[in-house]
C-alpha cells in the first residue's frame, strides 16, 4: 500500500477517485488548495484549525480510516484493559492519528514498508498507539544483527524499545553482583566471614540469580502484547492493563490510572517472590551439599558447620525479593533513570551509562545489607558470636 498520498503537497490532483476530508475543530490554520485540471481551472482554499490533522485518504488496516469526527469523550481503558488517552472531546484519537502520522513518516524516510515490520509493531502502529520515536528506535536496534535476533523475543523487544541501555543495566547488574554481594556480606560479618562463608555462598548463589530478574521485571517497556481474549476475567483484563513499571512515562495517547500502578506493584512483587524463592532453594540446596562435602572430609567442622534451612530461607527470601527489592528497583527504573537522568543526558549516552553503573551498584550493595540484617531480624540466620554465646 502507498503511503506517499499522505504526505504529499496540498495540491491535489481530481483523477483521484474519492477525496474525504475531515471536520476539523480549531487550533491553528491551515490551508488546503485543491485544483482541478479541468477547461477551466477552479481554486478552492479552505480554512480551519486542527492540531496536526492526519488526512488520511485510504484506511489503514485496523486503524479508523483517519475519521477524527468521533468527538467521543472518555479514556481510562479500552475492553483489553489497555490504558488509553483520557480527557474530553476527541483527545484520545487525535493522539493515535498523531502517533499514525509520525511512525509512517518515519517509515517512509527509512524506505521502508509497513509490511516488512513485525506483526506486534504493525497492530501497535495501525492503532495508534506507539509515536515514531518508538519505530526510529526499533529501525536503530535492527541494524545490530545481534539486537535483530533479541528482538525476535516479545519481553526484550518491549524493553529495548522502552530503553536502549536496557542490556547494558543488566550487564551491569550481573557484573557487579558478585562484587558487591561478597562485600556487603563481609561488611556485616567481618571476622566472621570465612566461619560463615557457607551462608556467605548462599547469599551470593541466590542474588546472581535474581539479579537478571530484578532488572528484567522492573523495567519499563512498551507495550506489544495483543489484546486479551473477550472472554478474559475481570481481574486478568486489570492485571494485563497495568504498566510493567509503576512509575514509567505512558506513551502519548496512553494514560494510567492510580490503581493500575499500584496494581504493577502488585503484580512485579508476585513474579518476585516466585524469583526469589526458588533462586533461593537452589542456591541453599547446593549450599547443603558443599557443607555435607565439608563435613565428610573435615569431621572436626562438624559441629561449627550446620545445613542451611531450605524451606525457611527460601520463603523468607521470596518475601524480601516481592517488598524490598520489588520497591527498590521500581523506583531506580522507573523515577531515578527514566523520569530524571535519561531526560537530562539523553545525548550523553556515556556519561549516563557511567552514572546508571554508579547508581546500580550502590542499590546492590544496599540491597545485600538490608538482606543480612532481615534474615538475621526473622531469625534464618544466627550470628556466629551469638551462637557461640548460646553453646557456652
Amino acid at each position: 500500500m502507498s503511503i506517499a498520498t499522505c504526505f504529499s503537497s496540498p495540491s491535489f490532483s481530481p483523477l483521484h477517485k474519492s477525496i474525504s476530508i475531515p471536520k476539523i475543530s480549531t487550533t491553528f490554520p491551515l490551508h488546503l488548495r485543491i485544483s482541478s485540471f479541468s477547461t477551466t481551472n477552479t481554486t478552492t482554499t479552505l480554512r480551519y484549525r486542527q492540531p496536526s490533522p492526519f488526512l488520511t485518504f485510504s484506511a489503514l488496516p485496523g486503524g479508523n480510516g483517519g475519521d477524527i469526527n468521533n468527538s467521543d469523550g472518555g479514556g481510562g481503558n479500552d475492553d483489553n484493559g489497555k490504558g488509553n488517552g483520557g480527557g474530553g472531546g476527541s483527545g484520545g484519537e487525535d493522539a493515535g492519528d498523531k502517533n499514525r502520522k509520525e511512525a509512517m513518516v518515519v517509515l517512509a524516510e527509512a524506505g521502508r514498508s509497513m509490511e516488512s515490520l513485525p506483526k506486534d509493531l504493525l497492530a501497535a502502529i495501525q492503532s495508534g498507539r506507539i509515536p515514531g520515536s518508538v519505530i526510529e528506535r526499533f529501525l536503530g536496534l535492527e541494524k545490530s544483527g545481534f539486537m535483530r535476533w533479541l528482538m525476535q523475543f516479545g519481553g526484550f523487544k518491549e524493553r529495548l524499545l522502552a530503553d536502549d541501555l536496557f542490556l547494558a543495566k543488566v550487564a551491569m547488574e550481573c557484573g557487579v553482583g558478585i562484587f558487591t554481594k561478597t562485600a556487603a556480606e563481609y561488611e556485616r560479618r567481618r571476622e566472621n566471614f570465612f566461619k560463615e562463608l557457607e551462608i556467605v555462598f548462599a547469599d551470593v548463589v541466590m542474588a546472581i540469580i535474581a539479579d537478571f530478574m530484578l532488572v528484567y521485571l522492573p523495567a519499563p517497556t512498551v507495550s506489544l502484547r495483543p489484546p486479551l481474549a473477550v472472554n478474559a476475567g475481570a481481574i486478568s483484563k486489570f492485571f494485563y492493563s497495568c504498566p510493567d513499571n509503576a512509575f514509567q512515562v505512558a506513551l502519548p495517547g496512553t494514560s494510567y490510572s492510580l490503581l493500575q500502578r499500584l496494581g504493577a506493584v502488585m503484580r512485579n512483587g508476585a513474579k518476585l517472590f516466585a524469583v526469589g524463592t526458588t533462586s533461593s532453594l537452589v542456591g541453599t540446596a547446593v549450599t547443603n551439599v558443599l557443607i555435607n562435602a565439608r563435613k565428610a572430609v573435615d569431621k572436626s567442622s562438624g559441629a561449627e558447620v550446620e545445613n542451611v534451612p531450605i524451606l525457611s530461607t527460601s520463603v523468607a527470601y521470596g518475601v524480601y525479593m516481592a517488598v524490598s527489592s520489588n520497591l527498590r528497583y521500581q523506583v531506580l527504573a522507573g523515577v531515578i533513570e527514566q523520569r530524571i537522568l535519561e531526560p537530562l543526558l539523553h545525548q550523553h549516552k556515556l556519561m549516563l551509562s557511567a552514572i546508571c553503573f554508579a547508581i546500580r551498584t550502590g542499590n546492590t550493595f544496599l540491597g545485600s545489607l538490608l538482606w543480612v540484617d532481615y534474615a538475621r531480624l526473622v531469625g534464618i540466620q544466627k550470628a556466629h558470636e551469638e551462637e557461640n554465646t548460646a553453646l557456652e
